[in-house]
């Protein structure tokens, strides 16, 4: 891949960014609420009597690995619909970009917005409610790599949805992370679920995380078990991140042999 296509596909994202303070302000609007909202919440069923669970430490820890996921996965898409509000995809593939290298700018983008986010988080929830996320140590890297990797997945799939359906497929982007949410024990474990549903959750990887996580916050013990669901978790979601590439692919390329891909920008 070459790397100056990349790096334009991110320039061009920052100088939109920069160019529309709005952009900056809806980035980080939702990540406030929810820390802060949620923050009291936890600490709020956490003065019931003498309770000896720490909610905070659990649920708010949720919070910010979940939205640092949907701030990864809604980045992608979000620099796709510019692309498609400027309008300027068609000027992309019009050029010698390659597919890779343009999926590549996306995830670059993402990244960079995601961080940004994380911090906040991250700051926000160390000031406002005294949570430290880093106490979990260098486990917090495998939880952060499989959750990067599947944001990129739902975001890829997501694009190559919009990509293919057109732009009022927009709608499909905003709702997919919540229902994944159920499936992925993020404020409970898998085990709350029925039966039928568990089996849905085997097979989404940030349910691995989420159910180690709660297992190392409660007994504080690196269990071979946790090993094993972070393998499963990492594994499920390298694999679904190929078969999202392909996805998109098969989708350019339809476009593109039916005439599609220059038409795209002038859709409602």
């Amino acid at each position: 891949m070459n790397i100056s296509r990349i790096s334009a596909v991110f320039i061009r994202q920052l100088f939109l960014i920069k160019g529309n303070p709005v952009r900056i302000i809806n980035m980080f609007l939702w990540i406030i609420l929810d820390i802060i909202q949620w923050g009291f919440i936890t600490k709020y069923l956490g003065s019931f009597g003498n309770a000896t669970f720490n909610f905070v430490t659990v649920i708010l820890g949720s919070i910010i690995l979940w939205g640092f996921m949907t701030r990864i996965q809604q980045g992608i898409m979000m620099a796709f619909l510019e692309d498609i509000w400027t309008p300027n995809l068609i000027n992309f593939f019009s050029s010698p970009i390659k597919v890779s290298e343009y999926l590549a700018g996306l995830i670059l983008t993402s990244i960079a917005t995601g961080l940004v986010g994380f911090i906040l988080m991250i700051v926000i929830a160390g000031v406002g409610f005294g949570y430290n996320l880093f106490i979990m140590g260098w486990l917090l890297l495998p939880f952060l790599m499989i959750l990067f990797v599947s944001a990129m997945v739902i975001g890829i799939v997501i694009t190559a949805m919009i990509f293919r359906l057109g732009p009022t497929a927009e709608w499909l982007g905003w709702p997919i992370p919540f229902f994944l949410s159920v499936f992925s024990g993020v404020f409970y474990p898998v085990s709350t679920l029925p039966a039928s549903l568990q089996s849905v959750a085997a097979i989404i990887p940030p349910a691995y995380v989420f159910e180690s996580m709660r297992e190392i916050m409660s007994t504080g013990v690196f269990s071979s078990g946790s090993a094993y669901n972070l393998l499963i978790g990492f594994i499920l979601s390298l694999a679904y991140l190929v078969v999202a590439y392909l996805f998109f692919v098969y989708i350019y390329r339809k476009n593109l042999k039916s005439g599609k891909i220059a038409r795209f920008n002038a859709e409602t």
